[in-house]
């Protein structure tokens, strides 16, 4: 049996943890090695790449910087949190302010030091990832759609930063990534209907709160209308293995995602649409692996 001192620990790990995502910056991380390795650097042996120094930096510097994000965008969030999401926020204030706001700058700083070692861009580069993170949580989240617009573009920096270190500007992995952008930008606006009540109690300006649900709604839609054409962009001109039976899929929880939103009237019906798109995009992450199959079994046996 754990002590009561051994138990208060381990809550303050999970605290920490659900503060930090652990879970979202893991499947980052995995997205951005299974990027590097099947879709970046196919024609590079697989022990190239994932004992590549640079990349390991890369990926974690990547994690940390997400990982303080996270933080400083609790602690802004912390009384709005309390009325969107009571249970979670119980056990996020396990660990205090001032030890949040401590560890978000040692996780900064370690980021820039860990960038330091592969060259003065990616200092630059991240350096300006944690001021965009921070502004955004500080200014910009209360900005209808600006904010929605500049956490989707937030989200998908740490696969930016892959692409340039491989130097692959091939026009499929832009259409990837408009694929990706379109979900989660679609993704931040379902979750500013989820979070209406406490966005409305500490006056956050969001687009459900100025434009109404309905607008909400029709920007939504034309979102994931416009997701469909990287989809089938991706299906019928590019060639992306056994993947494409993944945008199918896409293409059919879509549909279903677009008949729910139209008769969707409450928290409960927001939370099923957010969980759709959360599964598609984590689905995305280990359908790169359909991208070659036979890579995979080479690289596996």
């Amino acid at each position: 049996m754990l002590s009561r001192k051994n138990k208060l620990l381990l809550f303050k790990l999970l605290s920490l943890f659900s503060v930090v995502r652990g879970y979202n910056i893991l499947m980052i991380t995995l997205a951005q090695y299974l990027a590097s390795i099947f879709i970046l650097s196919p024609n590079l042996p697989l022990r190239e790449v994932i004992f590549d120094l640079n990349l390991f930096l890369i990926v974690t510097a990547s994690a940390l910087v997400i990982a303080s994000g996270y933080i400083i965008n609790n602690f802004y969030d912390a009384e709005k949190d309390l009325i969107n999401k009571p249970t979670k926020t119980m056990l996020d204030r396990l660990v205090s302010q001032r030890f949040k706001l401590t560890t978000y700058f040692i996780l900064n700083f370690v980021a820039v030091f860990a960038a330091s070692y592969i060259s003065f861009r990616a200092v630059l580069f991240f350096s300006a990832y944690i001021f965009g993170i921070w502004i955004y949580s500080h200014k910009l989240k209360r900005i209808p759609f600006l904010g929605n617009f500049v956490s989707a573009l937030l989200a998908i920096a740490p696969f930016f930063v892959v692409f340039v270190y491989y130097r692959n500007f091939e026009a499929v992995i832009f259409v990837h990534a408009l694929f990706l952008f379109l979900l989660i930008l679609a993704r931040e606006l379902i979750k500013d209907l989820e979070s209406i009540a406490g966005d409305m109690a500490q006056n956050y300006r969001t687009v459900p709160i100025i434009y109404g649900h309905r607008v909400s709604k029709l920007i939504i839609g034309l979102l994931i209308g416009l997701t469909l054409i990287p989809a089938l962009l991706l299906i019928q001109i590019f060639d992306v293995g056994y993947m494409y039976l993944y945008f199918w899929m896409c293409i059919a929880l879509l549909g279903l995602f677009i008949v729910l939103l139209i008769k969707a009237n409450g928290k409960k019906h927001y939370v099923w649409l957010h969980n759709i798109l959360k599964f598609i995009i984590v689905a995305g992450v280990f359908s790169i692996l359909l991208i070659d199959v036979d890579l995979v079994l080479n690289r596996i046996l």
